[in-house]
């Protein structure tokens, strides 16, 4: 059980309780992502923005341009097949993809045409921010 202090779980809590919408997110498509952990082989939900990109929804491990990976993101790497739940209360099977190259960076660049805070992120980290695309599966 989450701790109910936690902003994740406060996120998680209004995103079901709304059909997806976060209040703190107004307008940024939003995704909760079910996933294992790679050490720990539990259970996690991390709520995620995300875009379409044809059948596929895409998410970015920017951890708001941390110099560091955020947890999840070795999780799919570890356990690339996951479960994403939209705001409807649908959960679909998907495997955890990493962009490389010039498709990570043609979709990267999309993301900070439409939510400009990506751009920060990319200028605070000296790494390359992971792309994650969630494939049907």
């Amino acid at each position: 059980m989450r701790d109910p202090n936690d902003r994740n779980t406060r996120i998680i809590e209004e995103f079901r309780a709304n059909q997806g919408q976060v209040e703190m997110f107004k307008g940024i498509p939003l995704l909760l992502l079910h996933h294992t952990g790679a050490k720990s082989g539990r259970n996690y939900v991390n709520p995620l923005a995300f875009i379409q990109d044809g059948s596929r929804m895409v998410v970015f491990a920017s951890k708001g341009g941390a110099d560091s990976n955020p947890d999840w993101y070795h999780n799919l790497v570890t356990h690339p097949d996951i479960k994403v739940e939209l705001g409807d209360g649908t959960l679909t099977d998907a495997k955890a993809v990493i962009l490389q190259g010039e498709e990570r960076d043609r979709i990267y660049d999309r993301q900070v045409e439409r939510v400009p805070v990506f751009g920060e992120y990319r200028q605070k980290t000296g790494r390359t921010i992971p792309v994650i695309a969630l494939e049907p599966a």
